[in-house]
């Protein structure tokens, strides 16, 4: 079984593609740690919305790579364009096509 978790975060008014893109941008090494799956998505509704979904081998894994550096440094500059509204469901992942 694999630690998933699931995740919304809302920027402010026209910053939503910088956030995606700050995002997108450390996804190389991230199988390395430990992730499985890694999807950024927007919603198609409102347009300061982001969902990200992932899969990692533990949930150990995936609090390790909060505290890579690279990871850190990513946070720092999306914070600034966030509004500090989040949601965030942990699940254990049964199966699936990864």
């Amino acid at each position: 079984m694999s630690y998933g978790y699931l995740a919304t975060m809302r920027t402010t008014a026209g910053h939503r593609d910088d956030v995606v893109q700050i995002l997108l941008s450390g996804v190389d090494g991230l199988r390395e740690v430990g992730c499985r799956l890694y999807v950024v998505g927007v919603s198609e509704t409102d347009p300061d919305l982001i969902w990200v979904n992932e899969v990692w081998a533990s949930k150990d894994h995936h609090a390790a790579s909060l505290q890579l550096p690279e990871t850190r440094a990513a946070i720092a500059r999306a914070m600034p364009m966030l509004t500090g509204e989040f949601t965030g469901q942990e699940l254990t992942v049964a199966g699936g096509l990864m």
